[in-house]
């Protein structure tokens, strides 16, 4: 169940629920607020009356809204970041490889409570825990593909890292656009297309030990 599940189930107002299961509540209905209204025309009181609690039962679970909005992203980076190695993990072949790990960033755009503007799109970029935080998500995406392609290539770990770079910012911001311009390539296409692109260049490289470039 997601977050924003969480709230839908446990929103009327007066309901006693265990502590852990209350922040998830909060911060479902944190997540939809901040994706609808932003960081800065958002208010503790939307939030609140969003989860169906007081402003105090907020304030017990997180001191201001920062916090919130720091747990909230947190929680995201790391369901991207997990997607990702899982991805990665899915298969041997890596152009089955590229596939699922396209795939996984637009099923990070399209999830239906639009966490990913947490992520990419955020208002509050000029925070400096929330810069890092997004700084360091977009890194370790990139390590983990970077890592991979040291492995099968042998490059020099600097320049697998550079492909890293290139494969996630590729990803992302590709997914991006075709979420936001109602695109009428459909998504499955839209996934097979950016594989093509990013496979016909990365199996440029050979594999290690090998001549012959990767099929």
């Amino acid at each position: 169940m997601t977050a924003i599940e969480q709230t839908d189930a446990a929103r009327p107002r007066g309901t006693r629920l265990p502590r852990r299961a209350r922040r998830n509540q909060l911060l479902g209905a944190a997540q939809e607020v901040f994706v609808a209204q932003g960081y800065h025309s958002a208010a503790m009181d939307d939030i609140a009356e969003r989860a169906g609690v007081s402003k105090p039962v907020l304030y017990q679970h997180f001191p201001g809204k920062l916090d919130l909005y720091l747990a909230l992203l947190d929680q995201h980076c790391d369901a991207l970041l997990q997607s990702i190695r899982t991805a990665l993990a899915s298969t041997t072949d890596n152009k089955l490889r590229v596939a699922a790990t396209m795939d996984a960033y637009f099923s990070y755009v399209q999830d239906e409570g639009g966490a990913f503007r947490l992520v990419f799109e955020s208002d509050l970029t000029n925070e400096p825990a929330v810069r890092e935080r997004v700084e360091k998500v977009t890194l370790e995406c990139a390590e983990a593909f970077g890592e991979v392609i040291a492995e099968d290539t042998g490059l020099p770990k600097d320049e697998a890292m550079l492909l890293g770079v290139g494969l996630g910012g590729l990803s992302q911001v590709v997914a991006r656009y075709w979420l936001s311009s109602d695109s009428k390539v459909d998504r499955d296409k839209a996934v097979r297309l950016l594989t093509s692109l990013a496979w016909r260049g990365i199996a440029g490289f050979p594999l290690h030990g090998s001549e012959q470039t990767q099929h």
